[in-house]
């Protein structure tokens, strides 16, 4: 037999095996790798990826972590507050029940009205958790309507979305953000309204800016060529490619837009009593700060760790979606 006629070598097993060539074992074909190595039968999704590195991530799985206890303490309000704390909205007549220290009647003490802080800071969790979600919601969906329009079709509608955005953005987000409740009304639901429609300029130029990374490859170009609509290659080619920056931004967004609730409310603008609010809550203990402290702490507290949680969430999807990362 000639050096370059070489025929494979059968082996018992039935297998066939020449370096270079393809290695069948029970009808499976895998591809062989010098070495002797064979590729892995399931490909990495970016997904998958970035979930692995999710999970690495401590500081993030931590955020995750109490953004669950705070969520599910929410949910479950009427649980986690028996009866003997009293009604968190009703003004307690007892004598002698206002300004009570945390004791074991009142973990963490009661107010200028006799009320079981615990409780009001367990269902302010709701508010403040429904304000940030619904914000945001409003946000991301002006946002990712004017940024992709902006990237995709550029031109005229670019100049239009991006010089409105600078509109926005040349006002102090606060000032803009009472000035928009001034003219709609203090209250619940105008303070998520007032926080959404203020918070789409940045989620419409970032997502403008992964649209215009995106447009361009070679893929979207394949789907235009073979006759694809526009609306198809925005939500089946391009869209999937460029929403991984708008999931981190939108997770950090709610934590800001949890303090900018907290901060109107301590303004007297948000939510309106007896309603309990974190921000409300810290505005009614301002004169008390040093006689009473708890009524400052607790609900401070809750505020600082739910919007840490957040951030830190954030920033572990950021690092676990960088797919310049590797394990």
């Amino acid at each position: 037999m000639s050096a370059g006629d070489e025929r494979p070598t059968r082996r018992p097993n039935g297998a066939t095996d020449v370096e270079g060539h393809e290695t069948r074992n029970e009808g499976t074909t895998l591809p062989t790798l010098p070495g002797g190595l064979h590729a892995h039968a399931k490909s990495r999704t970016l997904w998958g990826d970035a979930l692995r590195r999710l999970r690495k991530n401590r500081l993030a799985i931590v955020g995750l972590i109490w953004i669950t206890v705070v969520l599910l303490m929410a949910v479950t309000a009427d649980l986690w507050v028996p009866p003997t704390f009293g009604d968190p909205l009703a003004v307690n007549t007892t004598p002698g029940a206002n300004l009570q220290p945390p004791s074991l009647e009142h973990p963490f003490g009661t107010d200028k009205l006799g009320r079981d802080v615990f409780s009001r800071v367990v269902y302010g969790a709701r508010v403040s958790l429904t304000v940030g979600v619904l914000a945001v919601s409003i946000s991301l969906a002006i946002g990712l309507l004017l940024g992709a329009l902006s990237g995709y079709y550029g031109g005229f509608i670019d100049s239009l979305v991006m010089r409105s955005a600078d509109v926005f953005f040349a006002f102090p987000y606060i000032l803009f953000a009472i000035a928009l409740i001034a003219v709609l009304g203090p209250s619940y639901r105008n303070v998520f309204i007032a926080i959404g429609i203020l918070g789409w300029p940045s989620i419409a130029r970032v997502f403008r800016s992964s649209i215009l990374s995106v447009k361009e490859t070679e893929y979207v170009d394949a789907a235009r060529a073979m006759g694809a609509s526009d609306l198809r290659i925005m939500f089946r080619h391009i869209m999937p490619n460029a929403i991984a920056p708008i999931i981190v931004y939108g997770t950090m967004s709610i934590g800001g837009a949890i303090i900018t609730e907290a901060a109107l409310s301590f303004l007297g603008m948000g939510v309106q009593p007896p309603t309990p609010s974190w921000g409300l809550m810290l505005s009614d203990a301002k004169s008390l700060m040093f006689g009473a402290p708890w009524l400052t702490i607790w609900p401070g507290f809750a505020i600082l760790t739910t919007v840490l949680a957040f951030v830190l969430m954030g920033d572990g999807l950021r690092d676990a979606l960088d797919v310049k990362m590797k394990d």
